[in-house]
């Protein structure tokens, strides 16, 4: 497929558009930041006009894309204003998706967030491991766009049955050279507590996708994306009754698995994570 990505200069969008590019697809970066280039558009995603000239046609690079990844955003609460991340963030993704679906792209798949889940879980889930059965909990402006980006989602595939549009709650995306930090998280269980102790590798955030846009069905559907692993040495029966002792916990938590079940991920995609920290640490 040709495929539009989103945020390709950024920590996760640059993997994947490597992962992608090696499987046999041929890439369209889109960003506002990049290296000029084949295969890459700069472009404000705030500005519908560029979205839509940018996804239809680009001097000789393309003549139209099959699919959209679309990753682009204000990574996370915090970096700029509320207002500014609303702004930003909401404006460039309806852009996106109305801009994608009026030229006939029906293959979508997107970056959501685990903070919809309810982080940073002062308040603690409603059960553990999290997985995607209890309603959203957004707690910062950042996770309320996340939430209405979905359900942005659901009215569109509602008039747009033939569309497919794919969320995926990914987890704190990790690449290889974060991960000598990690032994240092068992020194303070709270630390890390505001995810539940998870996280992503980004080649694993790229296979989900790669998961999706191969199987994804018409319609919308949202997917939790983690490491099959906790970024901590110590074992999750310590970590849940130190942290969170009232919280019930449903099955088993595994020595070192995720808090975050991506169970609904591998069944329904195929999604299996592969890499794991402790593998690159030794």
């Amino acid at each position: 497929m040709r495929i539009a990505v989103t945020g390709s200069s950024g920590k996760l969008g640059t993997v994947v558009v490597r992962e992608l590019a090696a499987a046999g697809h041929e890439i369209i970066g889109l960003d506002v930041h990049g290296t000029r280039g084949p295969g890459f558009v700069q472009v404000d995603l705030t500005d519908y006009g560029q979205v839509v000239d940018a996804l239809t046609a680009v001097g000789d690079q393309h003549d139209g894309v099959d699919a959209l990844v679309h990753l682009a955003a204000i990574p996370a609460p915090g970096i700029r204003s509320d207002v500014a991340t609303f702004h930003n963030n909401m404006t460039s993704t309806f852009n996106v998706f109305w801009a994608a679906l009026r030229i006939g792209v029906t293959r979508i798949v997107y970056a959501s967030s685990e903070t919809v889940q309810g982080l940073p879980f002062d308040v603690p889930p409603p059960y553990i491991p999290v997985d995607e059965g209890y309603p959203a909990r957004p707690e910062s402006v950042y996770s309320v766009v996340k939430h209405l980006e979905e359900q942005l989602a659901i009215e569109l595939t509602r008039w747009h049955p033939e569309a497919s549009i794919t969320a995926l709650r990914f987890s704190n995306v990790m690449v290889p050279e974060d991960y000598a930090e990690f032994p240092s998280f068992d020194a303070d269980s709270r630390q890390r507590k505001w995810n539940l102790w998870s996280y992503i590798d980004a080649r694993d955030g790229a296979q989900a996708i790669a998961r999706a846009l191969e199987s994804a069905p018409p319609g919308f559907d949202h997917f939790l994306i983690a490491a099959a692993d906790t970024v901590m040495s110590r074992p999750n029966a310590d970590l849940v009754a130190e942290v969170f002792p009232g919280v019930e916990v449903r099955g088993e938590l595994g020595e070192h698995d995720s808090l975050f079940s991506t169970a609904k991920a591998q069944r329904l995609l195929g999604y299996q994570p592969r890499h794991s920290w402790r593998d690159e640490i030794g």
